[in-house]
């Protein structure tokens, strides 16, 4: 878990580099301040009022606590275990297997299901998954996603601003020289590319963190990686097409990615491959079986 920490600041702490050192070769101290308060402001936005947007969105309806009591009893005991408060619980009516946590911190935290998801998984397995949810929650994943989307996207503003002063008369660096159009235009296409595989490493390297405390927080680390095969299994036949920038942006919420994942998708996924995920989980189990058989 240390570990999966550190890799996230280390992976922050390069995409703010990134920034930094591209605003001091742009040479605009006052561009360099403009494109961060422009992506800031538009991320915090979505801070506050993206859990809204996407359960919009994605049609989700109260879960209902009478039909999903199950539900409800093992997301209340989790809870307990993770030491968080309880989430609101949605529905999804989608053939997707899929689930997605959502809200800026665990007091305004919202855990959605997918049709599909019931459908696929049994009941030890779908704890598993609510558990690696909760875990999003707690770790305060969608502050980090945030953070890392305001950084990338101040990286493309200044990118976009250099594509145009490059159209209109090039650029000069910090030291008043003309610098190559040439090779601002490359800078501009590279570094907004380059920031992005950084958002994306992020993203990956907080759904390992979400599957270890998950695993911890439901004590079965095999029931999720059970859940993990049987989703991937699902997602082949039933997943979303990214038909606009909003739903590909929603991409990291989901356990699973929820977009086919042939191709180019395979690179610029949001999610690390499955049976790099599913591995851990196994070696987790066996750990815990060992020393589970020590103490007898």
């Amino acid at each position: 878990m240390f570990l999966n920490q550190l890799k996230t600041a280390f992976l922050l702490g390069l995409l703010s580099g990134l920034f930094f050192l591209f605003g001091y070769w742009l040479g605009g101290e006052q561009g360099l301040l403009m494109a961060l308060l422009l992506a800031g402001l538009m991320n915090l936005l979505a801070y506050f009022y993206s859990d809204r947007m996407v359960l919009a969105m994605y049609k989700a309806e109260p879960l209902d606590q009478g039909r999903y009591a199950n539900i409800y009893k093992m997301i209340e005991e989790l809870c307990v275990q993770a030491k968080i408060p309880m989430p609101k619980l949605w529905y999804i009516p989608t053939s997707m297997a899929n689930a997605f946590a959502t809200g800026r911190n665990p007091e305004h935290a919202s855990v959605a299901v997918t049709q599909g998801i019931l459908d696929a998984l049994e009941p030890h397995e779908l704890r598993g998954v609510l558990a690696h949810e909760l875990s999003h929650v707690k770790n305060r994943d969608i502050l980090v996603a945030t953070v890392a989307a305001t950084i990338a996207a101040a990286i493309g503003y200044l990118a976009h601003m250099l594509q145009w002063a490059v159209i209109f008369g090039g650029t000069r660096d910090r030291d008043g020289n003309r610098s190559s159009g040439i090779g601002a235009l490359f800078a501009a296409i590279i570094m907004p590319i380059a920031a992005m595989l950084v958002q994306l490493a992020i993203s990956r390297s907080r759904e390992y963190l979400a599957d270890e405390t998950g695993a911890n927080i439901s004590h079965d680390p095999l029931a999720l990686a059970s859940a993990l095969e049987k989703l991937e299994a699902a997602s082949k036949t039933a997943h979303l097409k990214p038909e606009t920038p909003v739903e590909t942006a929603t991409a990291s919420m989901f356990i699973v990615f929820p977009f086919t994942t042939d191709g180019l998708f395979q690179l610029f996924s949001t999610h690390p491959p499955m049976e790099k995920r599913i591995a851990p989980l196994r070696r987790m189990a066996t750990k815990s079986y060992s020393w589970e058989k020590r103490e007898l």
